[in-house]
């Protein structure tokens, strides 16, 4: 064989693998996005955002856990994108979760749920305050600054939650036509941290 023919093959085999080399690289992207797309976790936004919908339904969901309850690690909340996109996650059946939980990624399945604040909601409340009956939990009767900033409360008090709460309802009344104000959390069935 003369050089010039063994030059042409070395090209032509250096060729061959380098574009082996690529379509296996793109190959392994692919698959990881595959991995991604059908490992079951839901991210954060998508659940918020879809979470009408899903109500009631089983679903996974993965996130940051930004917080355990300090009452029993009976709750925590799992953080989206960033601290707006925030979902409560309570232990149910479960009793409670590891507190191990906080600064990791936890994958939770379980059934989301919604909570509905209305007019009848708040004079239960105010009821209760009355009375003195009201639960405290959280750091005094102002609540839970993690669960008040996952609604996105902005009050300190009682009184001033109430109203705050009949504002917003009164605005998604004017613009939807509902009367209510919609929070949703997930009642886990089971966990792990990643």
């Amino acid at each position: 064989m003369s050089t010039k023919t063994l030059s042409i093959a070395a090209a032509i085999m250096a060729l061959f693998f380098i574009g082996t080399s690529c379509s296996n690289k793109q190959k392994s992207t692919e698959e990881t996005a595959t991995t991604e797309q059908t490992s079951g976790a839901m991210e954060i936004d998508d659940l918020l955002a879809n979470a009408e919908s899903l109500t009631d339904q089983e679903v996974t969901i993965e996130g940051v856990c930004t917080h355990a309850c300090k009452h029993g690690a009976t709750k925590i909340f799992l953080m989206g994108s960033d601290d707006t996109q925030t979902i409560r996650v309570e232990a149910a059946k479960l009793g409670s979760f590891d507190t191990k939980c906080v600064n990791s990624i936890v994958r939770v399945t379980g059934t989301l749920k919604e909570q509905r604040v209305d007019e009848a909601y708040l004079q239960q409340w105010e009821a209760r305050l009355k009375t003195a009956a009201a639960e405290k939990h959280g750091e005094g009767e102002a609540g839970c600054t993690t669960e008040k900033k996952a609604r996105g409360e902005t009050a300190n008090t009682p009184e001033a939650r109430i109203a705050d709460f009949r504002a917003k309802i009164a605005k998604r009344q004017a613009e939807t036509g509902k009367p209510y104000l919609s929070f949703y959390f997930m009642e886990a069935a089971n966990y792990e941290i990643q």
